[in-house]
């Protein structure tokens, strides 16, 4: 059996009877960074073997702890802090157990993502998780178009040395008055979790350089506010060139006018007359 063990995100109390019993009874305990689980299993004399499981050998230490699976061997997977398999490449070693028919299964515990949710005070009823935001533009457009029209709040993970360039990113293409949470050292002693709006956001760390992993949550849209991006986008193009875009998608003339009196919230004898007077 491989099983997924969630570890504390910082202190060290916050784990549960399972995992500690489990991971005194599993044959390995395939960490992430073994320094940083080291100092877990010896807070609660834990003494099972351990071997290192991380992005950079995942394909190679993969093989090999399926094989130790195959034998029959019983392995705990954790990550530094938190759920492992959330972006963390646990995703890989337990979809390769399910290819091979090993059994899975996932001791639940801390979390920072729901950590983070349940502190900011941001609606909570519907919430997205992107993790870190990617450093290429091309692969970044996607998730800043879905930023502009979401009603959800999104959370992130930032290092704190790509903290100031991902709240300028921010600060560029969403609105600078939409509210933010920076939360640190969850669970901690010196736990912070303080809210501005993404331009105070940014002056806040130009001005105290930050120090520590992030957690962002970015609150969601309001739809009016969705409404009005939505029109000023449309307004830039002519009521004539704003047609062509949906005749141009196969859309019958009738159906298109209708599309672009809704998305300019004007009436659809208004788009009928704007094209009689472009002739």
């Amino acid at each position: 059996m491989l099983y997924l063990c969630a570890t504390p995100i910082g202190n060290l109390e916050d784990i549960t009877m399972r995992v500690l019993r489990v991971l005194k009874e599993v044959d390995l305990i395939a960490a992430e960074d073994t320094r940083q689980t080291l100092k877990l299993l010896n807070h609660y004399e834990i003494k099972t073997p351990m071997t290192s499981y991380h992005e950079h050998n995942k394909a190679q230490k993969g093989k090999y702890l399926l094989e130790l699976l195959q034998e029959g061997k019983n392995i705990a997977l954790v990550t530094d802090a938190g759920t492992p398999a959330i972006s963390d490449p646990g995703e890989d070693l337990a979809r390769e157990a399910y290819q091979a028919g090993i059994g899975v299964t996932s001791l639940p515990g801390p979390s920072a993502v729901i950590t983070a949710m349940t502190l900011c005070g941001f609606s909570t009823r519907q919430f997205t998780f992107q993790g870190f935001l990617p450093l290429k533009n091309k692969e970044r457009q996607p998730i800043l178009e879905f930023l502009q029209r979401t009603t959800y709040a999104t959370v992130f993970y930032e290092a704190p040395h790509r903290l100031e360039k991902t709240l300028t990113y921010f600060c560029e293409n969403l609105r600078k008055d939409r509210r933010i949470a920076l939360c640190k050292e969850l669970t901690k002693k010196h736990e912070s979790v303080r809210i501005f709006t993404l331009e105070e956001a940014w002056n806040e760390v130009k001005e105290n350089p930050p120090r520590g992993e992030y957690v962002l949550v970015l609150e969601g849209e309001t739809e009016e506010n969705i409404r009005q991006g939505e029109r000023a986008f449309w307004e830039k193009w002519t009521i004539p060139e704003h047609m062509d875009y949906y005749l141009e998608q196969d859309m019958k003339k009738n159906d298109a006018m209708r599309q672009v009196a809704k998305d300019r919230n004007i009436r659809k004898n208004q788009v009928y007359q704007a094209l009689l007077e472009e002739g």
